[in-house]
Protein backbone atom coordinates (compact mmCIF):
# COMPACT_ATOMS: atom_id res chain seq x y z
CA UNK A 1 0.00 0.00 0.00
CA UNK A 2 1.05 3.49 -0.83
CA UNK A 3 0.61 4.35 3.07
CA UNK A 4 1.37 2.12 5.81
CA UNK A 5 -1.12 1.16 8.30
CA UNK A 6 0.36 -1.98 9.38
CA UNK A 7 3.22 -1.10 11.48
CA UNK A 8 2.93 -0.80 14.68
CA UNK A 9 4.13 2.54 15.76
CA UNK A 10 5.02 2.44 19.69
CA UNK A 11 3.24 5.03 21.39
CA UNK A 12 4.34 4.57 25.19
CA UNK A 13 6.60 7.11 26.83
CA UNK A 14 4.94 9.93 24.65
CA UNK A 15 2.57 10.82 27.32
CA UNK A 16 -0.01 9.31 25.25
CA UNK A 17 -3.38 9.01 27.63
CA UNK A 18 -4.46 5.83 25.59
CA UNK A 19 -1.46 3.88 26.34
CA UNK A 20 0.75 6.18 29.42
CA UNK A 21 -2.32 6.62 31.90
CA UNK A 22 -2.91 3.40 32.84
CA UNK A 23 -2.08 3.16 36.51
CA UNK A 24 -3.57 6.92 36.51
CA UNK A 25 -6.57 5.39 35.65
CA UNK A 26 -6.81 2.45 37.70
CA UNK A 27 -5.49 -0.03 35.48
CA UNK A 28 -2.23 -2.06 35.54
CA UNK A 29 0.67 -1.53 33.32
CA UNK A 30 0.96 -2.66 30.52
CA UNK A 31 -2.79 -3.56 29.92
CA UNK A 32 -3.72 -3.17 26.16
CA UNK A 33 -5.81 -0.47 25.31
CA UNK A 34 -8.49 -0.21 22.78
CA UNK A 35 -10.57 2.46 24.40
CA UNK A 36 -10.34 6.13 23.66
CA UNK A 37 -11.06 7.43 20.13
CA UNK A 38 -7.75 8.02 18.52
CA UNK A 39 -6.00 5.92 16.02
CA UNK A 40 -3.16 3.92 16.36
CA UNK A 41 -1.41 5.59 13.19
CA UNK A 42 0.78 8.17 11.94
CA UNK A 43 -1.18 10.92 10.49
CA UNK A 44 -1.27 11.73 6.63
CA UNK A 45 2.38 12.54 4.76
CA UNK A 46 0.97 15.63 4.04
CA UNK A 47 0.25 16.82 7.20
CA UNK A 48 3.40 15.87 9.12
CA UNK A 49 4.83 17.66 5.84
CA UNK A 50 3.20 20.73 6.72
CA UNK A 51 4.27 20.44 10.73
CA UNK A 52 8.21 19.58 9.63
CA UNK A 53 7.91 23.03 7.84
CA UNK A 54 6.16 25.06 10.89
CA UNK A 55 8.26 23.85 13.58
CA UNK A 56 11.08 24.22 11.61
CA UNK A 57 10.31 28.12 11.40
CA UNK A 58 10.51 28.29 14.70
CA UNK A 59 8.53 30.92 15.79
CA UNK A 60 5.10 29.79 17.98
CA UNK A 61 3.32 33.12 18.41
CA UNK A 62 -0.04 34.23 18.21
CA UNK A 63 -2.09 32.81 15.42
CA UNK A 64 -5.28 32.40 13.52
CA UNK A 65 -6.44 30.96 9.90
CA UNK A 66 -7.02 33.34 7.00
CA UNK A 67 -9.48 32.83 3.95
CA UNK A 68 -7.23 29.82 2.34
CA UNK A 69 -7.75 27.89 5.80
CA UNK A 70 -11.46 28.56 5.45
CA UNK A 71 -11.96 27.44 1.51
CA UNK A 72 -9.61 24.44 2.26
CA UNK A 73 -12.68 23.24 4.97
CA UNK A 74 -14.89 24.31 2.38
CA UNK A 75 -13.87 22.53 -0.76
CA UNK A 76 -13.60 19.54 1.37
CA UNK A 77 -17.65 19.81 2.84
CA UNK A 78 -18.78 20.38 -0.90
CA UNK A 79 -17.19 17.66 -2.07
CA UNK A 80 -17.78 14.95 -0.26
CA UNK A 81 -20.86 16.07 1.40
CA UNK A 82 -22.36 18.68 -0.80
CA UNK A 83 -22.52 21.42 1.65
CA UNK A 84 -22.14 24.88 0.69
CA UNK A 85 -20.37 26.81 3.55
CA UNK A 86 -20.08 30.51 3.85
CA UNK A 87 -17.03 32.21 5.77
CA UNK A 88 -19.46 34.01 8.32
CA UNK A 89 -20.46 31.08 9.69
CA UNK A 90 -17.36 29.79 11.13
CA UNK A 91 -16.36 29.61 15.11
CA UNK A 92 -13.14 27.84 15.78
CA UNK A 93 -13.21 26.04 19.25
CA UNK A 94 -10.38 24.35 20.43
CA UNK A 95 -12.51 20.42 20.20
CA UNK A 96 -16.20 19.79 19.71
CA UNK A 97 -17.03 19.17 23.74
CA UNK A 98 -15.83 22.32 24.52
CA UNK A 99 -17.88 24.13 21.63
CA UNK A 100 -20.99 21.80 22.91
CA UNK A 101 -20.35 22.83 26.85
CA UNK A 102 -20.46 26.50 25.27
CA UNK A 103 -23.50 25.94 23.01
CA UNK A 104 -25.52 24.47 26.20
CA UNK A 105 -24.34 27.85 28.38
CA UNK A 106 -25.59 29.96 25.51
CA UNK A 107 -28.34 28.81 24.51
CA UNK A 108 -30.18 27.41 27.72
CA UNK A 109 -30.60 28.52 31.64
CA UNK A 110 -29.59 26.11 34.44
CA UNK A 111 -32.87 23.94 34.89
CA UNK A 112 -33.63 23.49 31.34
CA UNK A 113 -33.58 20.61 29.83
CA UNK A 114 -30.82 18.93 27.20
CA UNK A 115 -31.91 15.84 25.20
CA UNK A 116 -30.01 13.39 24.58
CA UNK A 117 -29.93 9.60 22.84
CA UNK A 118 -28.52 7.10 25.01
CA UNK A 119 -26.48 4.44 24.78
CA UNK A 120 -24.67 8.02 23.07
CA UNK A 121 -20.98 9.70 23.66
CA UNK A 122 -20.32 9.76 27.25
CA UNK A 123 -19.52 13.85 27.69
CA UNK A 124 -23.19 14.89 26.51
CA UNK A 125 -24.07 14.01 29.93
CA UNK A 126 -21.12 15.07 31.81
CA UNK A 127 -21.32 18.75 30.27
CA UNK A 128 -24.95 18.45 30.51
CA UNK A 129 -24.57 17.70 34.52
CA UNK A 130 -21.94 19.95 35.21
CA UNK A 131 -23.61 22.47 33.38
CA UNK A 132 -26.71 22.60 35.77
CA UNK A 133 -28.96 21.10 32.92
CA UNK A 134 -31.50 18.57 33.22
CA UNK A 135 -30.37 15.50 31.50
CA UNK A 136 -33.50 14.15 29.37
CA UNK A 137 -32.85 11.24 27.11
CA UNK A 138 -34.85 9.76 24.83
CA UNK A 139 -32.92 5.99 24.39
CA UNK A 140 -32.78 4.69 21.16
CA UNK A 141 -34.62 1.28 20.63
CA UNK A 142 -32.20 -1.72 20.02
CA UNK A 143 -33.87 -4.12 17.40
CA UNK A 144 -33.16 -6.82 15.92
CA UNK A 145 -29.90 -6.06 16.10
CA UNK A 146 -30.19 -2.70 14.70
CA UNK A 147 -30.63 0.41 16.65
CA UNK A 148 -33.70 2.76 15.81
CA UNK A 149 -34.83 6.12 16.86
CA UNK A 150 -37.74 6.30 19.01
CA UNK A 151 -40.05 9.68 16.96
CA UNK A 152 -43.24 9.31 19.49
CA UNK A 153 -40.98 8.86 23.13
CA UNK A 154 -38.39 11.97 21.49
CA UNK A 155 -41.40 14.08 20.95
CA UNK A 156 -42.94 13.36 24.24
CA UNK A 157 -39.72 14.00 26.01
CA UNK A 158 -39.60 17.77 24.48
CA UNK A 159 -43.02 18.20 25.49
CA UNK A 160 -42.72 16.75 29.29
CA UNK A 161 -39.59 18.17 29.97
CA UNK A 162 -38.68 21.92 29.20
CA UNK A 163 -36.14 20.69 26.51
CA UNK A 164 -34.66 23.86 24.87
CA UNK A 165 -31.72 21.85 23.01
CA UNK A 166 -31.37 18.65 21.41
CA UNK A 167 -27.15 17.25 21.07
CA UNK A 168 -27.49 15.32 18.20
CA UNK A 169 -25.09 12.69 17.61
CA UNK A 170 -24.05 11.96 13.76
CA UNK A 171 -22.73 9.38 13.11
CA UNK A 172 -23.70 7.58 16.18
CA UNK A 173 -21.02 6.99 18.91
CA UNK A 174 -21.18 4.20 19.77
CA UNK A 175 -23.58 2.19 18.42
CA UNK A 176 -22.21 2.99 14.51
CA UNK A 177 -25.42 4.41 12.76
CA UNK A 178 -25.62 6.71 9.75
CA UNK A 179 -28.59 8.18 9.94
CA UNK A 180 -30.69 8.00 6.52
CA UNK A 181 -31.75 11.44 5.18
CA UNK A 182 -35.54 10.28 6.76
CA UNK A 183 -34.75 9.83 9.66
CA UNK A 184 -32.61 13.01 10.67
CA UNK A 185 -36.14 14.79 8.55
CA UNK A 186 -38.04 13.28 10.90
CA UNK A 187 -35.65 14.71 14.46
CA UNK A 188 -35.89 18.08 12.08
CA UNK A 189 -39.59 18.73 11.87
CA UNK A 190 -39.89 17.66 15.58
CA UNK A 191 -37.41 20.35 16.84
CA UNK A 192 -38.62 22.91 14.56
CA UNK A 193 -42.15 22.48 15.53
CA UNK A 194 -40.84 22.78 19.19
CA UNK A 195 -38.47 25.74 18.38
CA UNK A 196 -35.38 23.87 19.93
CA UNK A 197 -31.92 24.06 19.09
CA UNK A 198 -29.63 21.13 17.62
CA UNK A 199 -26.01 21.03 18.48
CA UNK A 200 -24.95 18.54 15.65
CA UNK A 201 -21.94 16.54 16.99
CA UNK A 202 -20.69 15.89 13.40
CA UNK A 203 -17.40 14.34 14.26
CA UNK A 204 -17.23 11.11 12.90
CA UNK A 205 -19.04 12.56 9.51
CA UNK A 206 -15.56 10.95 7.29
CA UNK A 207 -16.06 7.60 8.58
CA UNK A 208 -19.05 5.54 6.83
CA UNK A 209 -18.95 2.20 5.22
CA UNK A 210 -19.93 0.77 2.01
CA UNK A 211 -23.55 1.78 0.89
CA UNK A 212 -24.18 4.37 4.04
CA UNK A 213 -23.82 8.05 3.22
CA UNK A 214 -23.38 10.59 6.01
CA UNK A 215 -25.83 13.57 5.26
CA UNK A 216 -25.51 16.84 7.06
CA UNK A 217 -28.17 18.01 9.33
CA UNK A 218 -28.47 21.33 8.77
CA UNK A 219 -27.84 20.86 4.64
CA UNK A 220 -31.39 19.62 3.97
CA UNK A 221 -33.28 21.97 4.76
CA UNK A 222 -33.01 26.13 5.69
CA UNK A 223 -34.90 25.36 8.41
CA UNK A 224 -32.79 23.03 10.24
CA UNK A 225 -29.96 24.97 9.38
CA UNK A 226 -30.96 28.05 11.23
CA UNK A 227 -31.77 26.27 14.54
CA UNK A 228 -28.85 24.34 14.12
CA UNK A 229 -25.16 24.29 15.71
CA UNK A 230 -22.93 21.81 13.54
CA UNK A 231 -20.02 20.29 15.30
CA UNK A 232 -16.86 19.28 13.17
CA UNK A 233 -13.17 18.85 13.65
CA UNK A 234 -10.73 17.08 11.71
CA UNK A 235 -9.30 15.26 14.76
CA UNK A 236 -10.70 11.92 14.58
CA UNK A 237 -10.43 11.85 10.52
CA UNK A 238 -6.90 12.21 10.54
CA UNK A 239 -5.57 11.59 14.12
CA UNK A 240 -5.26 15.53 15.04
CA UNK A 241 -6.94 15.43 18.58
CA UNK A 242 -3.95 16.53 20.76
CA UNK A 243 -3.68 19.43 18.51
CA UNK A 244 -7.06 20.31 19.55
CA UNK A 245 -8.92 22.22 16.60
CA UNK A 246 -12.34 22.38 15.41
CA UNK A 247 -14.51 24.09 13.15
CA UNK A 248 -17.90 25.10 14.41
CA UNK A 249 -20.42 26.25 12.18
CA UNK A 250 -23.78 28.26 12.74
CA UNK A 251 -25.90 30.10 9.87
CA UNK A 252 -27.92 31.63 12.38
CA UNK A 253 -26.36 34.98 13.11
CA UNK A 254 -28.30 35.26 16.50
CA UNK A 255 -27.22 32.17 17.59
CA UNK A 256 -23.60 32.38 16.24
CA UNK A 257 -23.66 35.65 18.21
CA UNK A 258 -24.64 34.84 21.65
CA UNK A 259 -21.93 31.14 20.57
CA UNK A 260 -19.15 33.64 20.41
CA UNK A 261 -19.84 35.83 23.29
CA UNK A 262 -20.16 32.53 25.37
CA UNK A 263 -16.33 31.61 24.05
CA UNK A 264 -15.52 35.27 24.71
CA UNK A 265 -16.60 35.37 28.39
CA UNK A 266 -14.56 32.23 28.85
CA UNK A 267 -11.62 34.11 28.02
CA UNK A 268 -10.50 31.69 24.51
CA UNK A 269 -9.40 33.67 21.38
CA UNK A 270 -7.03 32.18 18.70
CA UNK A 271 -6.70 28.35 18.39
CA UNK A 272 -3.06 26.60 18.45
CA UNK A 273 -0.94 27.23 15.39
CA UNK A 274 0.14 23.77 14.65
CA UNK A 275 -3.85 22.54 14.74
CA UNK A 276 -4.64 25.77 11.75
CA UNK A 277 -1.98 24.02 10.25
CA UNK A 278 -2.53 20.78 10.33
CA UNK A 279 -6.05 21.03 9.63
CA UNK A 280 -5.13 22.96 6.98
CA UNK A 281 -3.24 20.62 5.32
CA UNK A 282 -5.34 17.84 5.77
CA UNK A 283 -8.43 19.04 4.25
CA UNK A 284 -6.00 20.16 1.14
CA UNK A 285 -4.01 17.24 0.60
CA UNK A 286 -5.40 14.56 3.15
CA UNK A 287 -8.14 13.12 1.30
CA UNK A 288 -6.17 10.33 -0.38
CA UNK A 289 -4.93 9.48 2.39
CA UNK A 290 -8.44 8.98 4.30
CA UNK A 291 -9.56 7.17 1.48
CA UNK A 292 -6.49 4.29 1.83
CA UNK A 293 -7.84 4.08 5.60
CA UNK A 294 -11.30 3.53 5.33
CA UNK A 295 -10.54 0.60 3.43
CA UNK A 296 -8.00 -0.83 5.90
CA UNK A 297 -10.74 -0.19 8.78
CA UNK A 298 -13.21 -1.67 6.41
CA UNK A 299 -10.75 -4.72 6.22
CA UNK A 300 -10.15 -4.87 10.52
CA UNK A 301 -13.83 -4.91 10.73
CA UNK A 302 -14.42 -7.81 8.37
CA UNK A 303 -11.76 -9.58 10.37
CA UNK A 304 -13.46 -8.77 14.02
CA UNK A 305 -16.49 -10.23 12.35
CA UNK A 306 -15.04 -13.32 11.02
CA UNK A 307 -13.09 -13.82 14.01
CA UNK A 308 -16.31 -13.48 16.64
CA UNK A 309 -18.25 -16.27 14.43
CA UNK A 310 -15.30 -18.48 14.23
CA UNK A 311 -14.25 -18.42 18.11
CA UNK A 312 -16.58 -16.30 20.06
CA UNK A 313 -20.11 -16.53 18.88
CA UNK A 314 -21.00 -15.37 22.69
CA UNK A 315 -20.35 -11.93 21.46
CA UNK A 316 -22.71 -10.15 19.31
CA UNK A 317 -21.48 -7.73 17.10
CA UNK A 318 -23.91 -4.63 16.37
CA UNK A 319 -23.20 -3.89 12.90
CA UNK A 320 -21.81 -0.57 12.52
CA UNK A 321 -22.41 1.99 9.34
CA UNK A 322 -19.87 4.16 10.35
CA UNK A 323 -17.21 5.53 12.80
CA UNK A 324 -14.24 3.08 13.41
CA UNK A 325 -15.36 2.41 17.11
CA UNK A 326 -17.57 -0.67 17.09
CA UNK A 327 -19.95 -2.19 19.82
CA UNK A 328 -20.53 -5.54 20.88
CA UNK A 329 -23.17 -7.39 22.75
CA UNK A 330 -21.77 -9.34 25.96
CA UNK A 331 -25.32 -9.66 27.34
CA UNK A 332 -25.87 -13.54 26.25
CA UNK A 333 -22.96 -14.13 29.05
CA UNK A 334 -25.60 -13.04 31.62
CA UNK A 335 -22.13 -11.57 33.38
CA UNK A 336 -22.98 -8.40 36.53
CA UNK A 337 -21.57 -5.42 35.64
CA UNK A 338 -17.98 -6.00 38.07
CA UNK A 339 -17.54 -9.46 36.92
CA UNK A 340 -18.20 -8.69 32.85
CA UNK A 341 -14.93 -5.72 34.30
CA UNK A 342 -13.03 -8.52 35.84
CA UNK A 343 -13.14 -10.55 32.31
CA UNK A 344 -11.80 -8.06 30.35
CA UNK A 345 -9.74 -6.21 32.54
CA UNK A 346 -7.87 -8.54 34.65
CA UNK A 347 -8.32 -11.51 32.77
CA UNK A 348 -7.84 -10.59 28.81
CA UNK A 349 -5.84 -7.52 29.91
CA UNK A 350 -7.70 -5.17 27.66
CA UNK A 351 -8.33 -2.01 28.42
CA UNK A 352 -12.38 -1.16 26.72
CA UNK A 353 -14.63 1.54 27.02
CA UNK A 354 -17.70 -0.27 29.82
CA UNK A 355 -20.82 0.20 27.85
CA UNK A 356 -22.29 1.44 31.10
CA UNK A 357 -21.12 4.68 30.58
CA UNK A 358 -22.75 5.66 27.51
CA UNK A 359 -26.07 5.38 29.78
CA UNK A 360 -27.89 2.45 31.82
CA UNK A 361 -29.10 0.73 28.16
CA UNK A 362 -25.49 0.50 27.86
CA UNK A 363 -25.06 -1.81 30.68
CA UNK A 364 -23.83 -5.45 29.40
CA UNK A 365 -22.15 -4.18 25.88
CA UNK A 366 -18.35 -2.79 25.26
CA UNK A 367 -16.91 -0.10 22.98
CA UNK A 368 -13.91 -1.27 21.48
CA UNK A 369 -11.76 0.91 18.58
CA UNK A 370 -10.82 -0.90 16.04
CA UNK A 371 -8.54 1.79 14.39
CA UNK A 372 -4.79 0.44 15.07
CA UNK A 373 -2.84 -2.42 13.04
CA UNK A 374 -4.38 -5.74 12.31
CA UNK A 375 -1.84 -7.48 14.54
CA UNK A 376 -3.11 -4.99 17.53
CA UNK A 377 -6.77 -6.34 16.57
CA UNK A 378 -6.02 -9.92 16.87
CA UNK A 379 -3.48 -9.70 19.63
CA UNK A 380 -6.93 -8.17 21.48
CA UNK A 381 -9.21 -10.46 20.20
CA UNK A 382 -6.82 -13.34 20.86
CA UNK A 383 -6.97 -12.13 24.44
CA UNK A 384 -10.36 -12.23 24.77
CA UNK A 385 -11.40 -15.55 23.59
CA UNK A 386 -8.72 -17.09 25.73
CA UNK A 387 -9.71 -15.22 28.75
CA UNK A 388 -13.57 -16.05 28.01
CA UNK A 389 -12.65 -19.91 27.15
Amino acid sequence: MKFDFDTVVERRGTNCLKYDFARERGKREGILPLWVADMDFQTAPAILEKLERVVKHGIFGYSEGKEDYFWAISKWYKERFDWNLKVNWLVKTPGVVFGIAAAIRAFTKEGEGVLIQQPVYYPFSEVIRDNDRVLVNSPLKLENGHYEIDFEDFEKQIKENDVKLFLLCSPHNPVGRVWKEQELRKLGDICVKYDIIVVSDEIHSDFTYPGHQHRIFASLSPAYADITVTCTAPSKTFNLAGLQISNIFISNTDLRKRFKEEIEAQGYSQVNLMGLAACQAAYENGGEWLDRLKEYLYGNLAFVKAFLQEYLPEITLIEPEGTYLIWLDFRSLNLPEEELEDLIVNKANLWLDSGAIFGTVGRGFERINIACPRKTLEKALVQLEQALH
